[in-house]
């Protein structure tokens, strides 16, 4: 039972950081209706810049507002000077502009600070506090479930009580509409790349830490993990991010402390196949009527 607790607890906290990373690839759905495979190498770009900064004020939250402020700009970046020009009537276009600019983004972050980890420091500790002999959560933990949920919260209040957001849904739904209306579509889907690189940079900095370190690959897996929970939640849903982040983490957890690691992309892949097969748009997902 204690080690069902651990593992309980450690899942959670694994798949809170994954339910950051999934808001950032549904904030990228939502502006433009595209799923963005560039998300990953984009947020460890951002974490390179946070890193560069503590290292040279020897201060993590200049930092960490750094990292912060440079996925707001490597989104407007990304989407001004690379998305903007891509033929969109293929989404095919789109998936192989990204997974060039991963490569590119990789290489040149490699070739500046080298390929070796770096050491990602934390503003907490991470020594989980125990209840009786069962260790639960970090202080770090914790920050990080409070970071989340400010962010849900603050998705929710953009998108559900702001004008701003509107526009945002309503430019990526309908832009041609939303032109004769007045609202400036590029502007709206260059905020929403902006936002969403800013939270995947978020989700670097939160995850890393736990991780080797800081490197060019840091955020491979975690975002296939992270993907994995977007879809399963709903690509439009900010909430089931969240729950399908939380899902994917429990059941990392468990295979792997049950099972061994070396199950857990099976059982990842057995979970998206399963939500797949039952709710092809994810278990968040609104119902369409269906058109004769």
């Amino acid at each position: 039972m204690d080690r069902f607790v651990f593992l309980t607890f450690d899942g959670l906290s694994k798949g809170a950081v994954l339910a950051a990373f999934a808001l950032a690839l549904v904030l990228i759905w939502r502006a433009a209706r595209i799923v963005n495979f560039a998300q990953g190498a984009m947020a460890v770009a951002a974490a390179y810049a946070g890193y560069s900064v503590t290292t040279a004020t020897g201060s993590y939250w200049l930092g960490f507002a750094a990292a912060l402020l440079g996925g707001l700009l490597i989104g407007v970046v990304v989407e001004r000077a690379v998305m903007r020009f891509v033929d969109h009537a293929s989404p095919l276009s789109e998936v192989i502009v990204a997974l060039g600019l991963v490569l590119v983004l990789q290489a040149v972050l490699g070739m500046v600070y080298g390929n070796e980890f770096l050491p990602a420091g934390t503003p907490f500790s991470r020594t989980a506090l125990s209840v009786g002999d069962v260790p639960l959560l970090s202080r770090y933990d914790l920050f990080v479930f409070g970071a989340v949920l400010l962010v849900l919260i603050g998705l929710a209040l953009l998108f559900t009580r702001t004008s701003v957001g509107l526009r945002m849904r309503a430019s990526a739904f309908a832009p041609e509409v939303s032109r004769l209306l007045g609202v400036n579509v590029g502007g709206m889907l260059t905020l929403g790349w902006a936002l969403a690189s800013a939270v995947g940079a978020l989700a670097a900095l939160l995850v890393i830490p736990t991780e080797l370190g800081l490197h060019p690959h840091a955020m491979d897996l975690v975002f296939v993990s992270a993907f994995t929970a977007a879809v399963v939640g709903g690509l439009d849903s900010p909430p089931g991010a969240v729950v399908g982040g939380l899902t994917v983490g429990l059941i990392l957890s468990y295979v792997s402390g049950y099972l061994g690691s070396d199950v857990t992309p099976m059982a990842v892949l057995v979970l998206l196949l399963a939500v797949l097969l039952v709710r092809p748009g994810g278990l968040f997902s609104s119902t369409v009527a269906r058109q004769a």
